[in-house]
Order: C-alpha cells, then structure tokens, then sequence
C-alpha cells in the first residue's frame, strides 16, 4: 500500500477510542436515519471479534433478544458512533468467540473479569480546543489608554447635584445667607395714614377733681 493511502486513512482515524477485546461487554451508541430524522440507537452486547487494521477496522457485537441471537457489526471508526462504552471485561482467551452462536440461556454468557481494568470505558468525542487570543497592537493600545483615563478621572471631585455645590443667589448678592431675611416695606396707603395721625394736635388733658368755669356764668359777674 502505498504512503499516500496510508496517510489519508491515517486521518480517518478517531481519536480517544477505549482498548477492548472479544469477551468484553460493550455498549454502542449509534446514528440511525431514518427519512428525516435522525436518532441514536444503542445496541448492547458481547465483543465476538476483532477484524481488519487501519480505518478499515471493523468489530461484530452479539446479544440475545428474546431468546434469539442478533449480531452486528460496526465500523470501529465511523463518524456515525456517537459514544462507545465498556460495561464490562471478559475473562476469554480465544480471538473469535464463535462458540457462543451454539449457546443460549446462561450457557452463552461470558465470565466476567475483575482484575486489569483501567479507567478509560467510555469513549466520546474530544471537545474542540478553544482558540487562543490574538490580541493586536492597537488593542495593546486601547488596553493601556484606558487605564490613564480613569485615573486622571479620579482626581476630579465627584459628580453631584448642581443645586447642593453652587452659591445660592443670597450669596452671590453679597448678603449673608446666616442673617433673616428683610422685612416688608409698608405701603404708599400706610404711610399716609400714619402721617395724618402724627398731624394732629393733642388735646389738653383736664385736671381731676376741678370742674372748668361756667362761661355764662362768668359773663353775668363782669
């Protein structure tokens, strides 16, 4: 074969795949489509066997469905394998378990192993990478400005109401904002009025106990 195929199968490959063998017990999570829809169907069972190599590796699941026996065979890297699960390890020492199409009931089942297991059972895809920031100069610069700004910003008094700082117009008539307001003049009536009572002449006050002479009778005297 040559470099060139090897290197494109090289990069069919999936990545992050779970190492099993024939015996174990594992669990596919495939992309059924049907029409327009799409949905996944999972299909539980025995490993039988291993075949091919490369991208062309393919792998046979076995499990019994009311007392029936149903294979199928998956593609190990197809993109249409959503999740691949190993549920649990089989004690085997064949590569090809074709004695078990022979068997049912409790005879087709595998021993189960307790011993060599690693933590890798699941198989997902990978997630994306995050992209890594490429910040420019001029962002450099904004970065920087921005900065500067706040802190000759944090010079200046703080914002507040108009009212509360500036000088009241008591003030800034030069009086004194402590000292009671004036009070009213009177008016052009009250003036007046008051002035014609200060005119007028005040009466002689008469002594008590003395009565003011009689005028006739002091005429008929003289």
């Amino acid at each position: 074969m040559s470099s060139v195929i090897e290197s494109i199968e090289r990069r069919q490959q999936r990545q992050g795949l779970p190492s099993f063998a024939p015996g174990d017990r594992v669990r596919v999570h495939f992309q059924v489509v049907e029409g327009s829809r799409r949905r996944t169907q999972v299909f539980e069972g025995v490993v039988l066997r291993r075949q091919g190599s490369g991208a062309r590796e393919t792998f046979t699941v076995r499990k019994q469905s009311f007392g029936v026996g149903v294979e199928r065979t998956f593609p190990l890297h197809s993109p249409k394998i959503e999740k691949l699960e190993i549920a649990a390890r089989g004690d085997v020492r064949r590569a090809k378990l074709y004695y078990l199409r022979g068997r049912i009931g409790k005879a087709a089942r595998v021993a189960e192993r307790r011993w060599g297991i690693d933590d890798e059972l699941i198989s997902a895809p990978p997630p994306p990478e995050p992209e890594p920031e490429v910040e420019t100069a001029q962002d450099e610069g904004d970065g920087a400005a921005g900065p500067v700004a706040e802190e000759g910003d944090a010079d200046a008094p703080p914002a507040g109401p108009v009212a509360d700082e500036g000088p009241s117009s008591s003030q800034a008539a030069g009086e004194d904002p402590s000292s009671t307001p004036p009070a009213e003049e009177p008016s052009e009536a009250e003036q007046s009025q008051d002035e014609a009572v200060a005119e007028e002449p005040a009466g002689e006050v008469e002594p008590e106990g003395e009565e003011a002479p009689d005028e006739d009778s002091g005429e008929g005297k003289a």
